[in-house]
Parts: structure tokens; sequence; C-alpha cells
């Protein structure tokens, strides 16, 4: 099968962390017969100072003619430190959301066996613990009317959403859950929020579609609390924008390492493939790196093809990774490997897995992988 590919490097470690996902990608293609034609265009502060303009309308057109989109990371330091700033690095992301209907944010949150130490919370809490997060990613607060008095003295944020906006993110988060537990859980604020009450009534309706399916509620302070608590009680989380950019990225400690979070935004056409880790301006150039998140999500991107084996199989190879730590410094303190040489070796084991192993010391000497 052919696929044409948007990718974004972006800013930061975006452009280093990416190339070893293409390099997974590009293993995939070789063992599974499939070709992945990448369009790179830019976004973020590379492209303010190319352009003037954090989103070129070239980009937007590259990634609405694309069957998906692989996105590095947006943001710089000159930008961030700079409140004042018109234009920033991440409109252009919150208008490729918007402009390609990227509405569903989704956020696998998994405590894996190998990093399970390396996470503040202790074993018996997170161990086992598999979460996938549905965030809405387009509609409440962050999207809506913002108002600032002519004095200075009142500010104001809008929160709205509509039953549509409710009803389309649900169904893809009811269906998720009917591939794994069958538990979905609604984190809202409906003891005050007007908003809340709306999308408790409309998933509450919904749910009838989806008998096999348990559906309970939570109010966002608890569920925050029960994160910590007992986080393997949740199977599918499904949430309102804000409530949804707080929870998920409080998850993303269980894992015992961000550089392992990846996460896709979905529409119904469309659909962005990205590591949640940032630009982490203080490692540009380094090649020390995790891009483990971002070959994970290109293992998502492929998934949402349906490309499911050949998904299972970055995901194996990672695996793979971990257990025989060939990982970077950010796991790896003893004897790390840079982050070239990590997504060399997932790349050979997708191709050779028995060799790969059998290579092992090779690598430890600072040779290729494939031999």
């Amino acid at each position: 099968m052919k696929y044409t590919i948007a990718v974004i490097p972006g800013d930061g470690i975006g452009p280093e962390v990416t190339e070893q996902a293409k390099k997974a990608l590009n293993a995939v293609a070789d063992v599974y017969d499939h070709t992945f034609i990448y369009k790179e265009a830019i976004m973020g502060a590379c492209a303010i100072d190319a352009t003037g303009n954090p989103l070129p309308n070239e980009t937007l057109k590259v990634c609405s003619a694309s069957d998906a989109i692989l996105f590095g990371a947006i943001g710089h330091p000159k930008y961030d430190n700079d409140p004042t700033a018109k234009v920033r690095p991440e409109q252009g992301l919150l208008r490729l959301r918007k402009e390609l209907g990227l509405f569903c944010n989704v956020r696998p949150v998994k405590a894996y066996e190998q990093l399970i130490d390396n996470s503040p919370l202790k074993r018996e809490i997170i161990e086992g613990t598999d979460i996938s997060i549905y965030r809405e990613l387009t509609g409440g607060i962050y999207f809506g009317i913002k108002e600032l008095s002519d004095d200075g003295q009142i500010a104001f944020d809008g929160c709205s959403y509509t039953v549509e906006e409710i009803e389309r993110i649900a169904h893809l988060a009811f269906k998720e859950a009917q591939t794994r537990r069958k538990k979905l859980t609604l984190i809202d604020k409906a003891n005050v929020l007007e908003t809340s009450r709306l999308w408790r009534k409309t998933v509450t309706a919904l749910a009838n579609q989806y008998p096999d399916v348990a559906l309970d509620f939570l109010f966002v302070d608890n569920a925050a609390m029960q994160m910590i608590l007992n986080p393997k009680q949740f199977d599918v989380i499904l949430t309102e924008n804000l409530f949804g950019d707080i929870i998920s990225d409080e998850a993303s400690v269980i894992g015992g390492s961000i550089g392992l979070l990846a996460s896709a935004s979905v529409g119904k056409e469309n659909a962005l493939f990205e590591p949640i880790h940032g630009s982490f301006p203080q490692a540009t150039g380094k090649n020390i790196a995790n891009p483990l998140a971002s070959i994970l999500s290109a293992a998502m991107l492929l998934n949402h093809l349906g490309l499911h084996k050949e998904a299972n199989a970055i995901e194996r190879a990672v695996q793979k990774s971990l257990s025989l730590e060939i990982t970077t410094e950010d796991l790896n303190k003893t004897h790390p490997f840079t982050t070239s040489k990590v997504g060399d070796f997932i790349a050979d084991y997708i191709e050779n897995q028995d060799d790969s192993i059998l290579n092992f010391k090779n690598i430890h000497m600072g040779q290729s992988t494939i031999i």
C-alpha cells in the first residue's frame, strides 16, 4: 500500500526524534511491502522565523492532502520567555487543530514494567495501569470568547459546548472501550458547570447505544485524586478540553518517563500524531533526546491507517529496547545510547529481530546495529 505522510519536524528536538520515527516507518515499509511518501512542512517557531506565520498556508495544504501527519514538537525560549509576544509558536498548532477539525486527542498511559521504578508513585499502585484518555480538543474555554476590560481589572474566558461536539468524541471513546476492558469514565464538574451538565446528559443518553460498556462519572477534582490513589481503576477516560489537558499531564508521571508518551489528534478526515514531551530546547542538537515517544506516535499513526500488525511490530521493538536498556540517558544513566542509535536499533529490530538481539554486544561497542 502507498500512503502520503505529512512530516512536521517542528522546533527544538522535534527534528531529531521525528527522524527516528521515520526510520521505524521505513523499516515497516520494507518488511510489510508498503510505500510511505513523506511531505515535509514547517510549523511553530521555525515557521515564524522563516515566514512570520506559525502555520504557513502551504503547511496547511500539505497536511490536508496527506493520509496522516507526523509531528515533532513546538516552542522556543525566545517566545516562551516573552509573554508579550503577539505571534507565538503554539498558535500554529491550535490553528492546525481547528482548520483540520482535529477534535479528539487520544493519549495512552501505560506503566511499562521496565520503568515502574522510575515513577514517583509506588509500584503496587501503578503496576498494570493501562489507560486511554480521550480529550475534546477544539471546543471549551480554550476557544471561547476572551475579554479584558478597558481598565485591565476584569478578565473573562467563555466556555461553551454543543451536543454535536460532545457526541462525536463520545462515540469514539465508547468504541475504544469496546475493544478494551469495556469501561468508560466521564470526568466533568457537573455539580457546578452548565457545560459539564450538558456533557453528562449527552453521554448518558449515548450510552444506550453501547450496552456492553459500563459508564461511570467522576468530578474532576476527585478524578485527579483517584489518578494518584488508584490509576488501575481507569480504562477509557472521556473529558472536555481543559480537564483533559490537566488530567492527561497528571497521568503522564505514571509511566515513569515522559519520553514514552505518544498522542494522536483525530478528526473526521485528518489525524496528527506527536510525542507529548515538547521541544526540550536544552537538548537540541545534542543527540540525547529520547525518541521512543515519537516512535510510538508512529505506531499510533499505523493503527489509524488500519496497519495493526505493522504498529505492533514497532511496539514490540520499543519493548525490546527497554528490556535490553538500549535507551537514552534519561532512562539509562550508566550506559546511555544516543537518539540516533536508539532509532537504529528500533529499525533494525523490526527488520531483523533475531540478528538485533545477537548484535547487542556490537551496539555496546558503538557499532551500527546493522552488521
